[in-house]
């Protein structure tokens, strides 16, 4: 059976624990490109080991790191994913298709599912969407930002309800781990963009971005654990935000 004409590409660092699943997930598409910025585990044995092109580039930042792993793709189409991730057969299905019909779209929305405490969050709650799946030549990575460096699509993009796995947030310590270094980025990149910290905001976006988590993308419904984490999502956004007004202070 012919590959999808696809080129995945990953960036990734001592990821040995996940990098075995997610080219596992990635073999229906032609090709497979991960940029490793220096692993000392084996990371890049595994990779070659499962069909994929490994290439060695120093860490640059988040985003310039993918804006070089997507301008080594062959195929017009792309598809970026992180190490620790996993594509489901319905995610594939919905890119083939998406590659075949005729359309004027650049690009696919999609949706992460996240597991977190051993589950899967409930099929009731609101998954977060991720551009994932564009046209190589419509899309620019933003190289000014530090974290959360969504592209941006010059053209027209589709979302879809199907969702690829995500395995990056699967216990507390991992997560909170997560949410302090990636607020920690987005602080200094507001900051080094001449943002100001709002007091209003400091008071009101933890209760504010828990009941958004909670009630209105629908955490609720996940028990305890979409409790919890609601919570350590509301102290991400209130992070974010005390550390930009400790940078004003120390400025």
């Amino acid at each position: 059976m012919s590959k999808i004409p696809v080129s995945v590409f990953i960036v990734a660092q001592d990821e040995e624990q996940h990098i075995g699943r997610v080219l596992d997930s990635c073999q229906a598409f032609d090709e497979i490109i991960v940029v490793d910025s220096g692993s000392t585990d084996q990371t890049k044995s595994i990779a070659q080991s499962k069909g994929a092109k490994v290439i060695h580039h120093d860490w640059p930042g988040y985003a310039k790191q993918k804006q070089y792993a997507k301008d080594l793709c062959q195929h017009e189409w792309v598809l970026n994913l992180d190490a620790d991730e996993e594509l489901t057969p319905q995610f594939i299905d919905e890119v083939k298709q998406f590659v075949s019909a005729e359309h004027d779209y650049v690009a696919l929305k999609c949706r992460r599912n996240d597991l977190f405490i051993g589950k899967f969050f409930s099929t009731l709650t609101r998954l977060p969407t991720n551009t994932r799946f564009f046209k190589k030549d419509k899309v620019a990575y933003r190289v000014e930002d530090l974290v959360h460096e969504g592209p941006d699509i010059h053209g027209k993009t589709k979302q879809t309800s199907v969702a690829f796995n995500h395995y990056g947030y699967a216990d507390i310590a991992q997560l909170t781990d997560k949410y302090n270094k990636y607020s920690s980025l987005k602080a200094k990149e507001k900051y080094l963009k001449g943002k100001k910290a709002s007091a209003l905001k400091l008071l009101l976006i933890y209760p504010l971005e828990f009941i958004r988590n909670y009630l209105v993308y629908r955490y609720c419904f996940s028990g305890l654990r979409g409790f919890i984490f609601s919570h350590l999502a509301a102290y991400y956004a209130l992070s974010k935000e005390a550390k930009l007004y400790e940078f004003n202070k120390s400025s």
